[in-house]
């Protein structure tokens, strides 16, 4: 009998102490806008998810890899908090009234390239001249990239027969379409090389000091939910210092995020890295932001300068979540 209310006892105490601890915080899903396809591109948002980072932030993302997603939009109108986009994206939505900016800067190199076979001798912006030039289409940031080019080394499109070819560039230029072709350079050059194809490439970052992707919030968000946003950008830099630190692990974790991933994709993720390396991570440089307004004010595509350049991104999150 004793034995019994010993058991009793414990039982009872072991259901008092269960009751008094709370249930586990549920995640806060939030759906991110990311721009292109499942791709070893975003492996350090694979590996922040996979290791954990995200959900220790109290979220789990949604990745929304949908063409038609306009993430700028969205963000701009407070119906998402977070998107990936490019950083002339950011400016050409400011003058258009929405109250968007950068709290992240991912990719610290413009990832815009023109790419042509060796045999064609273009080895510098000035080769272009003359030139049948393939462009995706005469809109977002190969077509910002291409002017940017042109532009620094005094230049303009009347300079190039340019031509838009949609995203076909590889077989455009293989097939000699195209002389050269706009690209970035973290994709189609692999691509040609993996064929065996003997290629220059003239990379924009080299010239021009234009502000690639990051992520982007709302000011709302900002001044509303300061904690939600440096809880993203601390974990996205977690996983983007993870990458950075360990290749190979991260190409794996994405096979577990890009249904059919070939060893072939191993190149993208190689040729990405040194474009997002900074020190610290994830800083915007104020300088490639006024040259990015520059260039769409030269190019016609801002009507008049912004009043405010540094409304266009802060630093202030990434300096609070470095070590």
């Amino acid at each position: 009998m004793k034995r019994i209310w010993l058991l009793l006892l414990l039982l009872i105490a072991t259901l008092a102490a269960c009751a008094g601890q709370t249930a586990p915080e549920e995640l806060r899903t939030i759906r991110l806008p990311m721009g292109y396809v499942a791709d070893p591109q975003y492996a350090p948002l694979y590996v922040a998810v996979e290791r954990g980072y995200f959900a220790e932030e109290g979220l789990a993302l949604e990745f929304d890899y949908s063409f038609e997603t306009d993430g700028i939009a969205l963000v701009g109108a407070g119906e998402l908090p977070f998107a990936l986009a490019s950083g002339e994206q950011v400016v050409l939505a400011r003058a258009e009234g929405l109250p968007v900016a950068f709290v992240m800067q991912w990719w610290q190199q413009y990832p815009i390239a023109v790419v042509s076979k060796a045999s064609a001798g273009i080895t510098a912006p000035g080769d272009l001249a003359g030139r049948n030039v393939g462009v995706p289409g005469f809109f977002g940031a190969s077509y910002v990239g291409l002017v940017g080019l042109l532009f620094a080394n005094n230049m303009t499109l009347d300079d190039i027969d340019a031509n838009e070819i949609g995203f076909n560039q590889v077989e455009s230029l293989l097939t000699d379409q195209s002389e050269a072709v706009v690209v970035y350079i973290n994709n189609e050059p692999v691509q040609l090389a993996q064929r065996g194809e003997a290629i220059n490439v003239i990379a924009v970052a080299d010239y021009a000091n234009l502000v690639a992707n990051g992520v982007l919030t709302n000011e709302q968000t900002i001044a509303e939910e300061p904690e939600l946003v440096e809880g993203f950008v601390r974990a996205f830099l977690r996983g983007l210092q993870d990458t950075l630190d360990d290749p190979d692990m991260a190409f794996e974790t994405s096979r577990r995020f890009v249904e059919g991933l070939t060893d072939d994709r191993r190149g993208v993720l190689d040729a990405s890295l040194e474009l997002w390396r900074a020190e610290p991570l994830g800083r915007a440089d104020p300088a490639a932001w006024q040259e990015t307004h520059d260039l769409l004010l030269s190019m016609g595509l801002l009507d008049a300068p912004l009043d405010d350049i540094e409304a266009l991104y802060t630093n202030e999150f990434v300096e609070r979540v470095q070590p």
